[in-house]
């Protein structure tokens, strides 16, 4: 089966829409983060095939789940998951964060290369980062321990918004000391193709207050 084929059959598995021109620009952005990687070492992920399927439909897998149009992708690395992302819903614009100079110059490479002309990225540390901007939605793949993340990653999160990260087993001890005033939402499993390991996606919001600005007991 070829790369293309692979990569339209995982996306309709995933229930994620991909067109033709958007399939091609996933596979132009495999082959360049393969080339980049062998002297940036972006990736522990080598070949290309692997890529598609550890990278990209992992990538994928959590498009389903996203509500709302402006996506941050914190500590973005080489670019997941908000480039597949941000190819899968073109209606969103997608900001990549990461500290590394060298990671951030090779997204800025992929985004004028790939004509991505929904991404931004910015390069700064999360707690360094100065933004009135908020998100609907705040997105990392293996970035930190959820406490971690959900404190960096709060403050930019819409009200309304979700925190989303993006695990491998089903990080029990993690959930048990998320920061106060938050709480989770759901705990997705992924089933993503081609990939022989457990995936989970974790969506966190802000507790309920009530009237009177006391938390609300979680459901």
């Amino acid at each position: 089966m070829s790369a293309d084929s692979t990569l339209a059959a995982g996306a309709q598995a995933l229930h994620v829409e991909l067109s033709a021109q958007s399939r091609k620009k996933l596979l132009d952005y495999i082959a360049l983060l393969h080339k980049w990687n062998q002297v940036y070492n972006l990736t522990a992920v080598r070949e290309p095939q692997e890529m598609l399927s550890h990278h990209v439909l992992d990538s994928l897998a959590v498009a389903a789940h996203i509500r709302g149009t402006r996506i941050l992708d914190v500590g973005s690395g080489g670019g997941l998951p908000g480039i597949p992302l941000a190819l899968a819903l073109p209606d969103a614009l997608v900001t990549l964060l990461d500290s590394s100079h060298k990671k951030t110059t090779f997204l800025r490479q992929a985004v004028i290369e790939l004509d991505l002309r929904n991404v931004e990225i910015v390069c700064e540390r999360l707690e360094a980062w100065k933004t009135t901007r908020v998100f609907d939605v705040v997105i990392s793949r293996a970035f930190a321990e959820l406490r971690e993340f959900v404190a960096g990653a709060g403050p930019l999160c819409a009200s309304d918004g979700m925190l989303a990260a993006m695990k491998g087993v089903h990080p029990y001890e993690e959930l048990a000391h998320l920061p106060e005033g938050y709480e989770v939402r759901e705990v997705v499993p992924l089933d993503v193709p081609g990939l022989r390991a457990q995936r989970h996606l974790i969506l966190i919001g802000r507790r309920a207050t009530n009237e009177q600005g006391s938390m609300c007991p979680a459901s």
